[in-house]
């Protein structure tokens, strides 16, 4: 019955966008939405940057000779190696897990908070303000390392609390923006931002770490801090809040986007059905499966040059260049897996449930398994780096799984449920990077990173088995606040159980006969 009604709404979007297809064909060369995806797609690329960039300066950071930095020795030095001058801080690796997860430790409280304001008021001024706020403090980063390793710390976590509001907020104005037949490629092409941000950022780190531009790897932080400066300064001139305020949007294109998701605004009276949510088998899928991907993927986005260098032992040019080509593959995978999901529903090829089903359990078995087969190639540098990449290229897949799946299941709380689900798999933002750290402290051998990528891939399968079995493409009734009204009129009458067993439609006919 649950697949007949989710083909049932493919069918009216399909039929939709077929009616409405004259809209990319208006007098405008680019849609508005398209502007707006963009735009997110450039934020995402600022705020990947602003977050990744210490993963690589770290290595230059640290003095290698001056602590107990036990380098393995396993795998040979390549021979266009050279060797990179020592850093001025003695930081052990316990200390670098302890930095590399403290921005997760802030980005976690702004999770739900930022869904909640980007669905209740403005989600362009929340996602411009949360990348404005990191940018501006990235500037900061030499003083505050310099000042101490805990001032870092702190400053970190402060950077993560402004960035934490932005996928919410961007969830929140995709609710707003994006035709139900256009949300996994629209929503892919917008996150593929952070992977390209990684794939800019890893190299150019390790280029500037490696120069003596503004003293080499402090330059790192400010050039990333301008350029996210510089973004937010065009995302609050072109960007707006929904397609009933934008001055320079076509009639067709309002007019398509606003029939196709109907009402999608928070009026006063209208509350948030927590309690709805939280018992929803359907959100705790996704949570899971985001847990999961995160665990891998913020695993290896925030160690993965520590790999590299200690293990496989590339110097800081090699280090950041290699470390981005996985990132490559995944932000390709991110771009072209929605359109794939797009065409695998409108052309009814598989339903909502299934498409995203499908995609998940790829996004989330590919990276499992070459991640464990990376621990036992040996010294083999190019069958690592590629077995390295496929595993991070193959998470791009979950984009149009479990990571726009809050847009099918609940449009109008789209923002608050990329909140929950993303606070619970910020978790992995700090457990990863400590665990790696108490596993490898003066202990950087192939073995102690074997268990590093067994516990990723045992993560992983949890995760694809859980969506497997609990998720789905169907819109869930509590998205629909007339529904929310009648359930909780249902509480406050004597007899309860008549409201619970019938519908809104049926307890509001005058001819119906209560059973």
């Amino acid at each position: 019955m649950g697949h007949s009604q989710d083909e049932d709404v493919d069918s009216l979007h399909n039929k939709a966008a077929t009616e409405n297809v004259t809209v990319n064909s208006t007098k405008d060369c680019i849609s508005c939405r398209h502007v707006l995806a963009l735009m997110g797609f450039l934020g995402f690329v600022n705020v990947y940057c602003l977050r990744v960039n210490l993963s690589v300066a770290l290595v230059a950071m640290v003095n290698s000779t001056g602590t107990e930095y036990n380098q393995s020795s396993e795998c040979p030095t390549s021979n266009t190696s050279h060797s990179d001058p020592d850093g001025e801080f003695d930081w052990d690796e316990k200390t670098q897990g302890i930095v590399l997860g403290s921005f997760f430790y802030g980005y976690i409280l702004t999770q739900i908070p930022g869904g909640y304001l980007g669905t209740r008021f403005s989600a362009k001024y929340l996602f411009g303000g949360g990348v404005l706020c990191t940018a501006a403090l990235t500037l900061l980063t030499p003083l505050a390392a310099r000042t101490s390793v805990w001032l870092l710390v702190a400053l970190r976590i402060v950077e993560g609390i402004g960035e934490g509001v932005t996928f919410p907020a961007m969830h929140a104005l995709w609710g707003k923006w994006a035709p139900p037949n256009e949300r996994s490629r629209l929503g892919a092409f917008t996150y593929a931002g952070a992977q390209l941000g990684t794939v800019i950022s890893l190299p150019i780190s390790g280029w500037l770490c490696d120069s003596t531009f503004l003293g080499g790897w402090p330059s790192v932080f400010y050039v990333f801090g301008v350029l996210g400066i510089l973004w937010f300064i065009v995302w609050m001139l072109i960007v707006h809040e929904r397609p009933s305020e934008h001055p320079r949007i076509s009639a067709e294109e309002r007019e398509f986007i606003e029939k196709s998701l109907g009402d999608t605004s928070m009026h006063d009276d209208t509350s948030t059905p927590w309690l709805s949510i939280f018992l929803s088998v359907r959100v705790w899928a996704i949570v899971l499966s985001h847990v999961a991907n995160n665990w891998g993927f913020y695993t290896l986005l925030t160690c993965l040059p520590t790999y590299m260098k200690q293990i496989l032992n590339f110097n800081l040019s090699e280090n950041g260049l290699l470390s981005a080509i996985p990132y490559f593959l995944l932000w390709f995978i991110q771009s072209t897996g929605g359109r794939l999901a797009d065409f695998l529903r409108e052309r009814k090829i598989l339903s909502t449930t299934n498409t995203r089903k499908l995609m998940n359990t790829l996004g989330m078995l590919l990276p499992a398994t070459f991640l464990v087969a990376t621990g036992y190639v040996g010294c083999d540098k190019v069958l690592a780096i590629v077995f390295l990449t496929i595993s991070v290229g193959g998470g791009g897949f979950c984009m149009s799984g479990f990571n726009i799946n809050h847009l099918d299941i609940s449009p109008r709380y789209a923002g608050i449920l990329m909140g929950i689900t993303n606070m619970f798999a910020t978790i992995p933002g700090f457990v990863g990077p400590a665990i790696v750290g108490q596993l490898t402290n003066h202990d950087q051998t192939r073995h102690q990173w074997q268990i590093v990528f067994y516990i990723c891939a045992a993560v992983y399968m949890m995760g694809m088995v859980t969506y497997l079995f609990c998720g789905t493409g169907e819109e869930q009734e509590w998205n629909d606040p007339q529904h929310h009204k009648y359930s909780l009129l249902a509480n406050r009458d004597e007899d309860a159980t008549l409201h619970i067993q019938h519908s809104p439609a049926e307890l509001t006919d005058p001819n119906f006969v209560y059973k």
